[in-house]
């Protein structure tokens, strides 16, 4: 009897969804997604063809369940090269010359923010997840522009507090002058004088992108910090890991503190060069059977496991594409105003909220501590889980929001 109640729902959600497709208006008859991220410089791992990859698996799987939408949605990626300025001109070029519908991923806070004021300006709805800085919802805020995945006050709230109240309470921060990393670093520190940590010597901003780290390795030593604190990402947090490991900091006492951490950075170097690091993260490959599922089906179409961007590529596209079914249209004012206040729970987003005060995308997060290669099960088994932040409390509060649309 369930089991027939179930399949009788199921068919009618189906039959509605197509309904509603056949009577959306689009644009060029066309839904066109624009993944604007890195595929070429120091977050291309993370980010790059396996966020475009993410987004056209979500495309792909939308169409199969509106099969009024089959070929009516399109999946474009360009490369950003994580310079604000390129990221603008590419945002408008692929508004107005290749008729996108919403700009997606954007790594590099400073390219999103960029976009996101080209996609304010032309009213197209923006879904950043990879991109940190909480200027996006805060004084940086747009009415088209949602913040996905992560923020840097999440990281903060989450890591510098775990590790702080582990004793780590004292520290050495270096972080990349770029919007990201000037954020990031605040919003440390300001985490880890809340738990009545200190900073050794004031944060120091280093170059971006970077490969030598030596001199602040060298002063990080001189000062004897508790944890030596990297904002860096992606192949300049790799180096970093690197060079403190070849100057032998863990041996020194001096425990290593990481803003944000991606899968690929952990297998670029081994498990063993960051084993024992604490970091938060929305969400990792083998959480749970759900998330192991769409590892899989990732794995099988890139060949490699989705980092937690890729998947909440995925996730952001496809939230996208159902946000269009609803308001059936992808007019940008249709489509905000169907995201805003939406509640959902997916394979990559618990518990998840759409803020419509300040578009931010509140979810479970997770505190995870890195395994040593002995400590892992199977290849990629790279996090054990130490606790789960529920969304109520993992992000920034309003009472704290600087946003006025």
């Amino acid at each position: 009897m369930r089991n027939t109640t179930l399949t009788a729902l199921l068919t009618v959600a189906l039959v509605t969804s197509s309904a509603v497709a056949q009577n959306a208006r689009l644009t060029d008859n066309v839904v066109k997604v624009g993944v604007l991220t890195d595929l070429s410089g120091v977050y291309s791992e993370l980010s790059g063809q396996g966020s475009v990859r993410a987004a056209q698996m979500a495309a792909d799987d939308f169409m199969r369940a509106n099969p009024s939408f089959k070929g009516k949605v399109q999946v474009v990626g360009v490369d950003h090269q994580n310079k604000a300025d390129v990221a603008s001109n590419k945002a408008a070029e692929m508004i107005d010359r290749q008729n996108v519908d919403v700009l997606m991923d954007l790594p590099t806070s400073s390219a999103a923010l960029a976009a996101s004021e080209v996609a304010r300006q032309k009213k197209i709805p923006v879904m950043v997840v990879t991109g940190g800085t909480t200027a996006l919802t805060n004084e940086k805020c747009s009415k088209y522009t949602f913040h996905y995945a992560y923020d840097n006050y999440m990281l903060a709230n989450g890591t510098g507090t775990a590790v702080t109240k582990r004793g780590g309470n004292s520290w050495y921060i270096m972080y990349p002058n770029y919007a990201f990393g000037q954020d990031l670093s605040r919003q440390f520190a300001s985490a880890i004088s809340e738990n009545k940590g200190k900073l050794v010597t004031n944060a120091e901003a280093t170059p971006f992108p970077n490969t030598d780290f030596s001199s602040y390795l060298l002063k990080a030593q001189g000062l004897k910090p508790k944890i030596f604190g990297t904002m860096q990402a992606g192949a300049d947090l790799v180096n970093v890991v690197k060079q403190y490991n070849e100057f032998g900091l863990r041996q020194q006492g001096i425990g290593l503190g990481i803003g944000l951490l991606f899968e690929t950075d952990v297998a670029a170097l081994g498990q063993d060069a960051f084993a024992g690091a604490l970091a938060t993260v929305p969400w990792y490959w083998n959480l749970d059977q759900r998330a192991r599922d769409f590892a899989a089906k990732f794995e099988k179409a890139f060949k490699k496991k989705p980092t937690f961007a890729q998947a909440g590529v995925y996730s952001a596209t496809m939230q996208y594409l159902q946000a269009v079914a609803r308001a059936r249209s992808d007019n940008g004012d249709a489509v905000v105003k169907a995201l805003e206040g939406y509640r959902f729970s997916d394979f990559f987003a618990r518990n998840a909220y759409i803020r419509p005060q300040d578009h931010r995308v509140i979810l479970d997060v997770y505190t995870v501590q890195v395994k040593s290669r002995a400590q892992s099960k199977e290849p990629g088994d790279i996090y054990a889980k130490v606790a789960t932040i529920p969304a109520a409390r993992a992000f920034q509060p309003l009472s704290e929001s600087k946003c006025k649309f």
